[in-house]
Formats: structure tokens, C-alpha cells, sequence
């Protein structure tokens, strides 16, 4: 089991894409180091194996190290997922001596110019650069998270290439993924079917060329898809995901589900939580499908694909998700695509704290 450690909404980056909610926490209404402490002991007692430290930016945290060091202590694999930003020689050696194990470094483009515009931050892209030759001299297992879409995939060659310049044992090559910001934007990100086929290709020709050197993991857009993934493993199965202010949630954006309360670290101890919390219940296992859900032979494979997605497309969490071409909704897809190849606007609505987008869907 992993558990994704969201510290904080607060970030220096903008990214027009980002999976964090609509309404972004501020620093205040986060969780204290102290109970922080407590859930990670108490994920460690429930069987986790790997903490995520995410956020936002989570490098903003001035007690991410000790954080780092109980993870450590209580024996679990410490994952680092940053934009790189705010991460110096001696923050980082802090967080090397306190036990962290890797770096998810995040790019948003390698084109400079093109990295900065979609990422809202000027001089960011030297930062993370020398960000990642820090990662490498402290000998920490390096991770480059490249997220793609419209407006940089024709740079993915020279991203995969960007890998092995800077000692990458893996590089994700994710498609934007269309909830929070990202749906928000969707017309400006969603790439054609000319450019997904490019990219799956250059990906696919890159692993061939790179094996045994470099590890890609490759995550396509849902919008072309005939069937769904198994969103986060499935929804209550794999992951816990915990946000700022506590909540505990079986995925990212499942706080978009109207009417379902999710429980509190800062009241209820994580294995009450994920054992029988009604919330995590809601969606878990294959007893609350409908056709053709219910009787198709993928159900113990995808698990229902997403519950959010099927919320923010269809307006009801319960759908089939529309990434299944089974799905009597599967034509809102190719509507967004249609949708997405018309459009001409180029401009991002960004995230902000205190912005109130409207959502695209």
C-alpha cells in the first residue's frame, strides 16, 4: 500500500494542469508536524510501504525532513515529489540525512521559455536543472515527471533525451490527466489523435532503444481510451491520499463527490479509516456497479475506471466511466475532443489560491 502525503496546496509554480482542487487550502488551515507524526506512525502500523511527500510544493514545509525521518524510522520507502524549485544543497542534504530514498522531479516542458510560460514562474527552469545534478551527487534515486499535452508534446524526444542527460533511472511520461485544473483547461491541453499516436509511438521506440538504461512509464489520456484504468488501483484498494488539512480520500480528487463526508486523520486514527470508513466503502470492490459494469470480465481489472471522472463528465459518480467504450456516455468523450481541435486559444487560466475557475466539462 502507498500513502500520498499532500503537506501543502501552496506552490511557486501555476501550472494550468494541476490535480489539486479548485479551492486550495492556505497555510493555515494545514495539518501541524505533530499529527502528521501520528498518521505516519500509523500508516506504518497499518502495512504501508511508501510515503509520497506531495503537495502543492512540499519543500514549503519547514518540518518535511523530520517528516522524512519517522517515515524512515518506522521502515518506509520515502518518495519526494517536487517541482525541484525550492530545493537547495543544504535543504537537500538535510532531507539525504534524515532518511529520504527518491526525487519525482517534475518538468514542464525543456524548451525554457515554453517551461516557464506553462509553469507561471520565471527562472524556474534553472532551478529545477540544478536541482536534479544535486539529486545525482547525493547518489538519491532519480525520478523526471514530464507532463504532456498539446502545447509541448512536440518536445518529448529531447525530454526523453533530457532523462539520460541528467542520470534518470526513470522518466514518466504522463498525459495530463482532466480533473481539477487540468479540466479546467481541457481545450487548451487536450492533444489531438495525431499527436497522441506520435507520442505513444516515441515513447514505445524509446523504450526499445533505452532498455536496461532508463525506465519510461508511459500514462495516456482517458479521452481516447476504449477501456478505463483502474483509477489509483481501484478505489479503496491500494492507496490512501491525505490532503493538507487532513481528509482522509481513496484518491485525489475524490473530495469532487458531492454529498459523501470523508473522515479526518485529525479525529479518527487511519486504520478505523481505511478498514471501515463509509466513504471508503462507497466505491470499493464491484458490489455497487451497474451494468455493464456488473457483468463485464474487466471488473476485478479496472475496477469501474473512475469514479470522479464519471462524476465531472456525466454528473453522477455511479456512471460507468465514459472512458469505457461500453459506457452509454462514452460520446462526452469525443465530444471534448471535438471540442479541443476546434479550439484556438493558447491562454492557460492558472492556479492560483483564491481563484474561482469555471469548470469545462
Amino acid at each position: 500500500m502507498g500513502l500520498l502525503v499532500e503537506l501543502t496546496h501552496r506552490c511557486p509554480l501555476q501550472c494550468p494542469y494541476c490535480s489539486n482542487p479548485l479551492e486550495l487550502l492556505r497555510a493555515h488551515e494545514e495539518l501541524d508536524t505533530e499529527t502528521w507524526l501520528r498518521v505516519l506512525d500509523e500508516a506504518a502500523a497499518l502495512g504501508v510501504l511508501q510515503v509520497h511527500f506531495s503537495g502543492g510544493e512540499p519543500t514549503v514545509r519547514h518540518d518535511l525532513a523530520a517528516l522524512v525521518r519517522r517515515s524512515a524510522e518506522r521502515g518506509l520507502y520515502t518518495n519526494l515529489i517536487t517541482s525541484g524549485v525550492l530545493l537547495d544543497e543544504d535543504r537537500l542534504a538535510e532531507l539525504v540525512a534524515a532518511g529520504l530514498d527518491h526525487v519525482q522531479l517534475s518538468f514542464q516542458d525543456v524548451e525554457e521559455a515554453n517551461a516557464e510560460r506553462i509553469g507561471g514562474m520565471p527562472g524556474a527552469q534553472a532551478k529545477k536543472l540544478a536541482a536534479a545534478a544535486l539529486v545525482r551527487r547525493a547518489g538519491l534515486a532519480l525520478t523526471l515527471n514530464f507532463v504532456i499535452h498539446r502545447q509541448n508534446m512536440e518536445h518529448l524526444p529531447a525530454m526523453i533525451a533530457l532523462g539520460l542527460e541528467l542520470g534518470a533511472e526513470r522518466i514518466e511520461v504522463a498525459h495530463v490527466q482532466y480533473y481539477g485544473w487540468g479540466l479546467v483547461n481541457r481545450d487548451r491541453l487536450l492533444p489531438s489523435r495525431d499527436q497522441l499516436e506520435a507520442a505513444t509511438a516515441e515513447v514505445e521506440a524509446a523504450r526499445r532503444r533505452l532498455k536496461g538504461r532508463m525506465v519510461i512509464d508511459y500514462v495516456p489520456p482517458d479521452y481516447y481510451a476504449e477501456r478505463p484504468k483502474a483509477c489509483m488501483g481501484g478505489w479503496g484498494r491500494r492507496f490512501i491520499n491525505i490532503t493538507p488539512a487532513g481528509k482522509a480520500l481513496p484518491c485525489h480528487a475524490a473530495e469532487t463527490l458531492p454529498g459523501v463526508a470523508f473522515p479526518s486523520v485529525r479525529d479518527e486514527p487511519l486504520a478505523e479509516i481505511w478498514r471501515s470508513a463509509p466513504a471508503f466503502e462507497l466505491y470499493r470492490g464491484t458490489q455497487w456497479m451497474a451494468e455493464p459494469c456488473r457483468s463485464c470480465d474487466r471488473r476485478e481489472i479496472d475496477w469501474g475506471g473512475c469514479r470522479c471522472q464519471a462524476l465531472a463528465l456525466t454528473g453522477d459518480a455511479g456512471n460507468t466511466d465514459p472512458a469505457c467504450a461500453l459506457s452509454p456516455h462514452h460520446q462526452v468523450l469525443l465530444a471534448a475532443i471535438g471540442d479541443a481541435d476546434r479550439a484556438t486559444r493558447s491562454d492557460f487560466v492558472y492556479r492560483r489560491i483564491g481563484a474561482r475557475p469555471t469548470v469545462e466539462a
